[in-house]
């Protein structure tokens, strides 16, 4: 799946219980219509939602609090805004767009996943840093960059830290 906007991870080998259980949560949100898709690398599972990828995040965090039994294979959940070929200008460029809604004030991070790609972290770091003219703070930053490489695509999302969905974190901080 080339356009996707959710990343899902999951235990290995138990993909095709993420995906049903993410298919189910996603109909149970609002869209009966949601695709996903196991990737080539173990535990990794993409999705397409025609929700607000963000607002899943919400549901995922309030589902947790109110039923934690509901997610048994979903570990983590990031949103993504964008998708572009996994080259070194694109995901400049993308980074650089989304970016410029971080206030100037405020501080980033740059967050790097990659899977099956020669690409180095640090110069995609690199790279990407140029187009976010704000403050960097590694240990608590108001927003987040993220970027997500699997094979020749990149998903790229600028949010604030809440915005990724943890099942272990949050079913931790809702005691459950």
């Amino acid at each position: 799946m080339n356009d996707f906007n959710l990343i899902i991870s999951t235990s290995r080998f138990r993909e095709e219980d993420a995906c049903d259980e993410a298919l189910d949560l996603l109909d149970m949100f609002g869209d009966p219509d949601a695709e996903v898709e196991i990737t080539n690398v173990r535990g990794i599972i993409t999705g397409r939602t025609g929700l607000d990828p963000i607002a899943v995040m919400e549901k995922l965090k309030e589902l947790v609090a109110t039923e934690p039994w509901e997610i048994r294979y979903i570990l983590r959940v990031l949103p993504i805004e964008t998708i572009v070929p996994a080259e070194l200008e694109d995901i400049q460029g993308a980074a650089g767009s989304l970016a410029a809604r971080i206030p100037a004030d405020a501080s980033f991070r740059i967050m790097v996943e990659k899977r099956h790609c020669d690409l180095h972290s640090r110069e995609i770091i690199d790279y990407v840093a140029q187009q976010v003219q704000r403050k960097v703070d590694l240990e608590n930053p108001d927003w987040l960059v993220l970027v997500e490489i699997i094979g020749k695509h990149a998903g790229v999302s600028v949010i604030t830290p809440d915005r990724i969905f943890s099942s272990v974190v949050e079913k931790r901080e809702a005691g459950a």
